[in-house]
């Protein structure tokens, strides 16, 4: 594996590759989002795998609005001064899984620095929601990292998620210019403390690879992430949403994400995703460890 690149490059290579594919499954989940005025992180992020993923009826609903206060580098989602805190929006996202009959639910959301809890109690009420509609269910929360604020976590917790996720997203050396109002003892914390309420409770962490990062930086934050007792780890390529956030800096190739998810399986992760277009959310139902279902539902 090279672990610096030369410099940056634009030209995407072929082993990345997005079918585009709008069929009716597609157009049904498009227009169910649209009718319940729901935001999803597929849309929002410019996800490369929302027509597979809505073609399978999968989605990632985004809570607590699509305004987000910070602004990431690598991220589409808009970034400003959020206005909107719908206190309906848990029923209708319960609303739609049930809907959709989805036997795994990813619930995420933008960063809300702007509210005290930032925006816990809502996630709680959105898992209390699923779980009454939809009792057989798996629920996953992708969670930003409320600051640290550790009652903000509880608040989660409690609500209690199958799977609970937060992505350190990058190596430390490089948040200050990709994650600049986030801290990365922070992230790790977070999951830490869910594994400390919780140990029963499967803790899921990502990372992107292509912002300029070595191969025993990544390794450090493998290591990092197993000494938190961190159970899956997903690993995908950076892409750039548009020429306001950072340059790609290196395209890996197959082969070497093949490398890094042996060398993360090696460390004791129950679950390793790593390739070109993994997202933390992509296939999330396939990235469960076995037997660790269901664990906290009813």
């Amino acid at each position: 594996m090279i672990d610096q690149p030369v410099r940056p490059t634009r030209q995407i290579p072929d082993w990345i590759k997005v079918r585009v594919h709008e069929g009716e499954d597609y157009r049904q989940l498009k227009e169910l989002v649209k009718s319940r005025r729901l935001h999803t992180v597929c849309e929002e992020a410019h996800c490369p795998n929302i027509y597979d993923c809505w073609s399978r009826r999968t989605a990632t609903f985004m809570i607590l609005g699509d305004v987000c206060t910070r602004a990431c580098r690598f991220c589409a989602v808009t970034s400003g001064r959020p206005t909107e805190l719908d206190i309906g929006e848990p029923s209708r996202v319960a609303d739609s899984i049930a809907q959709l009959g989805l036997k795994h639910a990813v619930i995420t959301s933008v960063d809300r620095d702007d509210l005290r809890d930032g925006g816990a109690e809502i996630f709680a009420r959105t898992i209390r929601a699923v779980r009454r509609r939809s009792p057989g269910t798996s629920i996953e929360v992708l969670t930003p990292d409320f600051q640290g604020d550790h009652q903000a976590i509880r608040t989660v917790v409690e609500a209690r998620p199958d799977i609970f996720n937060h992505n350190t997203e990058t190596v430390p050396r490089l948040y200050s210019s990709i994650r600049p109002k986030a801290v990365y003892a922070n992230s790790l914390d977070l999951l830490r403390y869910v594994k400390q309420l919780a140990p029963q409770m499967v803790t899921k962490s990502g990372v992107m690879v292509g912002l300029g990062e070595t191969r025993d930086e990544l390794l450090q934050v493998f290591r990092n992430m197993r000494e938190h007792s961190i159970d899956v780890l997903t690993v995908g390529q950076y892409l750039r949403p548009s020429r306001k956030h950072a340059e790609v800096v290196r395209y890996y190739p197959p082969d070497e994400f093949r490398e890094l998810k042996e060398a993360a399986q090696a460390m004791g992760f129950a679950h390793v995703e790593s390739g070109p277009l993994v997202r933390s959310s992509y296939h999330a139902d396939e990235q469960i460890p076995a037997g660790r279902t269901g664990l906290l539902a009813g």
